[in-house]
């Protein structure tokens, strides 16, 4: 089977849109990856899910990038979203994200996999797409909030990915500021011209 990854423009939208709609989504479907791009009180629930689907596709027909799908032989059965950490308002005053310094980094908030897909390796694809990405694009240091315990945590609530994801990719802790909580780095070189 093909595994690709591809931006969330308008021609891909319809494909996230299925992906939210699918079995294991309740949460991506509720939040519409808005919760960190908005201060103050956002609803990550069904009865905010319209408002935060518009305001995300509001984003997409306004030239913004936030994330990407991925396919599996055309299906869309993941999503990673990303983007320059100035667009995430909540991660500012976060005790656990906020800042560690005043360098130039992109932030991943949210990695999803539809359940029927889990375990089979689509999340680690979908991270080394992401930092393709942000490769291509001149980003130099992307950052990451995984979670970090050793008992499993129940899918709904990995929507940071684990701390071996991001190690496998070549991440590095650079702060904790919770027991379950990294904040994690890793340094992009640019590609190198063929």
């Amino acid at each position: 089977m093909r595994f690709d990854v591809r931006p969330l423009t308008a021609e891909t939208w319809a494909g996230l849109a299925e992906l939210f709609g699918q079995p294991g989504g309740s949460i991506v479907r509720g939040c519409w990856c808005m919760y960190y791009r908005r201060s103050g009180p956002v609803g990550v629930n069904q009865a905010a899910a319209p408002e935060n689907k518009r305001q995300l596709r509001e984003l997409v027909e306004a030239g913004v990038v936030p994330g990407l799908v991925g396919f599996l032989d055309d299906r869309p059965v993941g999503w990673i979203s990303l983007g320059p950490r100035a667009e995430y308002a909540k991660l500012r005053r976060s005790p656990i994200m906020k800042p560690v310094d005043d360098a130039d980094v992109w932030s991943i908030v949210c990695t999803f996999v539809v359940k029927a897909h889990r375990g089979q390796g689509l999340q680690h694809k979908l991270l080394a797409g992401a930092v393709d990405h942000a490769r291509r694009r001149g980003v130099r240091l992307l950052e990451a909030y995984p979670v970090d315990k050793p008992e499993r945590s129940h899918d709904d609530f990995m929507f940071f990915g684990s701390r071996q994801l991001y190690e496998r990719a070549g991440f590095t802790e650079v702060v904790r500021r919770s027991p379950t909580r990294v904040v994690m780095r890793k340094r992009l070189r640019p590609r190198k011209a063929s």
